[in-house]
């Protein structure tokens, strides 16, 4: 067949073909998909899209990992306020003792204080039951007072006290130590003359401590107030202590 009528024969065929199909007579079935052609070519990148809206936060769901590795320290912070105090720890175990001290100068009797007074009465103030002794006849240190008829002691050690006091009647007296009887003694004199009552002790005292001589009115306490005698009330350190 030559091939300019197979040519025209095609065409003819086409659109009878074409015509059927428009007016529904009949239709051939669809041809087989053809095999997918070559990729083409990326396209350009696109413009930067605008910012979304922000996340809502959600539950963690994951599992958590493992401890990371310690950073580097940081700088030193503020320091921060004083805390209180804390309560006082106990007290440590004693330390050894120390060493020998160097054997010390030797000490002068004269350099030391010695405590001494004596008095006598003549026109005493009243005190009460304290007898006071009011004339001074000596009162080394200054620790016996005329107006009180106390002694005080400002060195601390042995003292010896001792009183004569004459009476014209029954009189008991006592030597007391700060308002406490340390002695007493009592003479009754019926005859009405003049006697002396006297005593003496010997005290440890501290200083502070205060010696005086005092009445008992409920035994008697008539002390002769003449110039005919006189009363006298005396005292005296022995040694000194120490410790």
């Amino acid at each position: 067949m030559q091939p300019g009528l197979w040519l025209v024969t095609s065409i003819l065929a086409a659109v009878l073909g074409m015509a059927l199909l428009e007016d529904g007579v009949c239709r051939a079935p669809d041809g087989k998909d053809g095999f997918p052609g070559v990729p083409g070519l990326n396209g350009r990148p696109g413009q930067k899209g605008d910012m979304g809206e922000p996340g809502k936060s959600a539950q963690r769901t994951g599992i958590r990992g493992l401890k990371g590795d310690a950073g580097e320290p940081g700088p030193p912070g503020i320091p921060g306020n004083q805390g209180y105090h804390g309560p006082h720890g106990p007290p440590g175990l004693p330390g050894q003792p120390g060493p020998k001290g160097n054997k010390g100068k030797p000490g002068n009797i004269l350099e030391q204080p010695r405590p001494a007074f004596s008095a006598s009465r003549r026109s005493p103030p009243s005190k009460g039951r304290t007898v006071v002794f009011d004339n001074i006849i000596t009162n080394q240190e200054s620790s016996y007072s005329p107006q009180t008829g106390e002694f005080t002691c400002r060195v601390p050690g042995l003292y010896y006290f001792a009183y004569q006091v004459v009476s014209s009647g029954d009189l008991c007296l006592s030597i007391t130590k700060n308002r406490e009887h340390v002695a007493s003694f009592c003479d009754y004199n019926s005859r009405d003359i003049l006697q002396v009552n006297s005593g003496s002790s010997v005290l440890s005292l501290a200083v502070g401590d205060q010696v005086s001589i005092s009445t008992d009115p409920a035994r008697g306490s008539m002390i002769y107030s003449g110039s005919e005698a006189d009363s006298v009330f005396s005292g005296f350190m022995l040694f000194p202590q120490t410790g």
